[in-house]
């Protein structure tokens, strides 16, 4: 595919979305009523997208007419210099995909969110929060600030980048910070040792003006959608449903499996027009995670390819951190798709895990993620798709299902098998992954390294 646009394709049907039950929230495997009671087995279906948290998107962006006199201002105040992570979440923040948080945490919502995975709101109700979202100063920092009410946010260049008004400062609590997120202390988890450990030890919150959108100016600016940019896309294409899939890996024949088929449950379900949100992950990721310019691409290839159909996908990159905190970070990552218009979230095995930083194992249980999906507070209105396990099947020669009655018919290739082959420059079985995605991992494999005098790929063994 030359080209994304074609990704913007209009298609015509009305749009609804599932009132949910508040007791679980798994997708049910029955069929819709249209209109009419509901009954034993029907849900009803109701036009429009899901409502963001809180009612609204909360965008942190100040109005056109108001920029100068906020560098004004901003030019008499103290200043705290973000780091690239800071800068992400000034992102998140602004561009509404934390609505209805207005700022970086104060110490109500940061002790809410750390305690209960959620926020309460001034009318009583209930948002999931399960990551905080704050910014750290040093001693130098605070005493800088002083009796200030407000501060300037500065990027890596001295540019102002926002106004940070009605501030509070609290101290920042790393221990209990990294436990209650991650449930260990355990040295080496990525998120930590990059952007807590050596963080300062004070927190400041306070409410949000950015002055300028934050724009990266890498080529992938135009995949940057806002929540309120996807919620316009969608309803353009007619979308009855949306469905987010989250990643920050290049997509094989056996994601792009689960993704068609759930398309087709929710066809079955009654839907018209369910859209795919493709949405990898666009902030900070580990150092042997592929870089997202190069995920990108990949992406790119396997619409290219067919694999993926154009006219029922949005590819866009999602511009959060990511933590590797698995079921605690998985609810934000959720969380975040509803205020994008998602009604359906599609998880999988360990989603957001990692394998433990010190010990031989993986660091979460591998189906806890869906089960605190399914419970977790303020996430209710959300429709949860678990998935089934795929696999290459030798038999059929592609990734399919798997079928435990047959096992020895089935290969698993882990994320790490899959990264081994690109490197060495092998290749995965025919019907792994597209020919042209694939050509793009090995690319990217070979910018690392000098070339490996012309050596021939060869196939992996079965």
């Amino acid at each position: 595919m030359a080209s994304m646009s074609t990704l913007f394709t209009p298609t015509p049907h009305r749009t609804r979305c599932i009132p949910k039950s508040l007791n679980a929230h798994f997708a049910p495997p029955f069929k819709l009523a249209v209109g009419g009671k509901a009954r034993h087995g029907i849900v009803r279906v109701r036009a429009g997208l899901i409502d963001p948290d809180g009612g609204k998107l909360v965008e942190l962006f100040v109005e056109k007419s108001q920029k100068d006199a906020k560098k004004q201002e901003a030019a008499s105040l103290p200043k705290v210099r973000l780091t690239k992570i800071d800068l992400q979440w000034v992102q998140v923040l602004s561009e509404g995909w934390a609505s209805p948080l207005r700022g970086f945490m104060k110490e109500p919502q940061f002790l809410q969110t750390l305690h209960f995975n959620s926020l309460r709101l001034d009318d009583g109700s209930v948002v999931n929060m399960s990551v905080p979202i704050v910014l750290a100063i040093d001693d130098l920092q605070k005493r800088r600030v002083g009796e200030f009410k407000k501060v300037a946010l500065v990027d890596s260049d001295g540019t102002t980048v926002a106004i940070l008004s009605d501030i509070e400062i609290y101290k920042h609590p790393k221990e209990e910070r990294i436990a209650r997120t991650w449930g260990t202390t355990a040295p080496g988890l990525p998120y930590v040792e990059e952007a807590i450990r050596k963080a300062g030890n004070w927190l400041i919150g306070g409410d949000l003006e950015v002055i300028e959108p934050i724009k990266h100016h890498d080529g992938l600016d135009r995949f940057r959608l806002l929540p309120k940019e996807l919620r316009e896309e969608f309803t353009k294409r007619n979308a009855d449903a949306v469905f987010a899939f989250q990643l920050r890996n290049p997509v094989h024949n056996g994601h792009a499996l689960l993704m068609t088929d759930t398309r087709g449950r929710l066809l079955e379900m009654g839907y018209k027009n369910p859209i795919l949100l493709l949405h990898p992950l666009g902030g900070y990721t580990k150092a042997d995670d592929v870089p997202l310019s190069w995920r990108v691409r990949q992406h790119e290839k396997v619409l290219e390819d067919g694999v993926l159909d154009p006219e029922t996908t949005v590819v866009s990159i999602f511009p959060s951190p990511m933590h590797y905190a698995g079921p605690t970070e998985v609810q934000w990552h959720a969380k975040a798709r509803i205020n994008a218009g998602a009604n359906f979230y599609i998880v999988g095995r360990d989603p957001a895990g990692m394998g433990h930083p010190v010990e031989k194992r993986d660091l979460y249980d591998a189906d806890h993620g869906k089960k605190v999906l399914s419970m977790a507070p303020g996430l209710e209105r959300l429709n949860i798709l678990p998935f089934r396990v795929a696999a290459y099947d030798k038999t059929q020669g592609k990734m399919a299902f798997f079928d435990p009655l047959r096992q020895q018919d089935f290969l698993f290739i882990s994320g790490t098998k899959m990264r081994a082959l690109a490197r060495s420059k092998e290749n995965p079985p025919d019907g792994f992954m597209c020919p042209g995605g694939w050509k793009v991992l090995i690319e990217y494999y070979e910018s690392l390294a000098p070339a490996d005098n012309g050596k021939v790929p060869q196939t992996v063994s079965l």
